[in-house]
């Protein structure tokens, strides 16, 4: 998904007294997570994925998403390429809520809705680097942010990390965990928004690559993708993926491609099971998805136009996409839907594994 709102200019604040002052103020950089072939990059920015590097089935070393070539790029980003978004990631209608008796009016980024946090969500805000190795059997790094009460209107003041491990056999977690320190309730909803395509990031569209998905379910949406609040089987819809398909052999009946949650299956008490696989047959990749999570949206890069990214190469719609594990969009506005709400003191854990391989 993409912004609508274009990202004013960055200033640097000259006030101590503010947390996000003191936030802005950290330097910004470029940290790399590197096992044997494997290499990832990040920066502190939006704790941002930058790239992710790993050899195709002929040995050929390749970047498998997009994104920039600068930090000033990222700045200016209205795509999300590689961010951790939130406080609450997704659609919140009429960007209000109401919980434990009292409604919140948040800042609206899409219309009157609410998308990934308002217009200086987690992506837009820089995180502090709190543990970076990368040697021995483990490399990993851990993003910290102070997120402060009213921050784009939610309540509660809350510490959030996320931590990128990378493990053997070509695996990867991402780790993403807040703690409610404050003395109000809060929804919690962080999710990762790489953009892939597995083919290469320089490599054109994403529409021949194969995908399953593990949900028997989704979420319908209305003309500005919020959720009307059933739940629907994908059985006889151009959203079943319960077998493995190639994501534009459906495109007669979904021209302008997905932007949809699916409710995944064998949700129970926070387990991390399959969610998804990836497959390119060009480059031999195949990617597997876990998480405890229970919701997924399903993204096919949709609204890139004319992006200029990494090397110079011009994304175009469907140059990627994306597969962001979450708590279904607008549930603090739907009871009914899986929730996730921090109170005072209590933590909240999002888990995605990824693991890769080639054929």
């Amino acid at each position: 998904m993409a912004k609508v709102t274009v990202l004013l200019c960055f200033c640097i604040l000259a006030v101590f007294g503010s947390v996000n002052a003191h936030t802005e103020k950290k330097k910004v950089g470029i940290y790399e997570l590197k096992r044997g072939d494997m290499s990832l990059k990040f920066t502190n920015w939006g704790a941002t994925l930058v790239s992710f590097v790993l050899p195709d089935k002929n040995g050929k070393l390749i970047d498998i998403v997009l994104g920039y070539d600068t930090i000033k790029q990222y700045k200016n980003d209205t795509t999300y390429f590689g961010a951790i978004v939130g406080r609450v990631a997704n659609r919140i209608k009429g960007a209000q809520f109401k919980l434990h008796g009292h409604t919140f009016k948040l800042v609206p980024n899409e219309g009157k809705n609410m998308l990934h946090g308002g217009p200086k969500g987690y992506a837009d805000v820089v995180w502090e680097v709190t543990k970076y190795q990368n040697k021995g059997h483990k490399p990993h790094i851990v993003f910290s942010y102070h997120s402060f009460d009213g921050e784009e209107g939610f309540p509660g003041e809350i510490l959030v990390t996320v931590r990128y491990t990378l493990l053997a056999e070509n695996q990867v977690t991402v780790v993403m965990k807040a703690k409610n320190i404050g003395n109000k309730a809060t929804p919690v909803n962080i999710a990762n928004h790489a953009y892939w395509n597995l083919g290469g990031h320089q490599s054109g569209d994403i529409l021949s690559e194969k995908i399953q998905i593990f949900a028997s379910n989704y979420t319908p949406v209305d003309s500005d993708l919020i959720p009307t609040g059933k739940i629907e089987a994908v059985k006889g819809t151009p959203f079943d993926f319960l077998k493995p398909r190639v994501i534009g052999s459906r495109s007669r009946q979904l021209p302008k491609g997905y932007d949809i949650n699916y409710a995944l299956d064998g949700v129970h008490g926070g387990k991390i099971r399959k969610a998804a696989v990836l497959q390119d047959e060009r480059s031999g990749i195949e990617m597997e998805l876990s998480t405890n999570a229970p919701g997924l949206q399903f993204y096919t890069g949709n609204m890139i136009k004319d992006v200029k990214g990494k090397d110079g190469f011009v994304y175009k719609a469907h140059a990627a996409l994306c597969l962001e594990t979450q708590w279904y969009p607008d549930y603090v506005n739907q009871p009914d839907f899986p929730q996730s709400i921090v109170e005072p003191r209590k933590n909240y854990k999002h888990v995605m594994l990824y693991k890769f391989s080639t054929h």
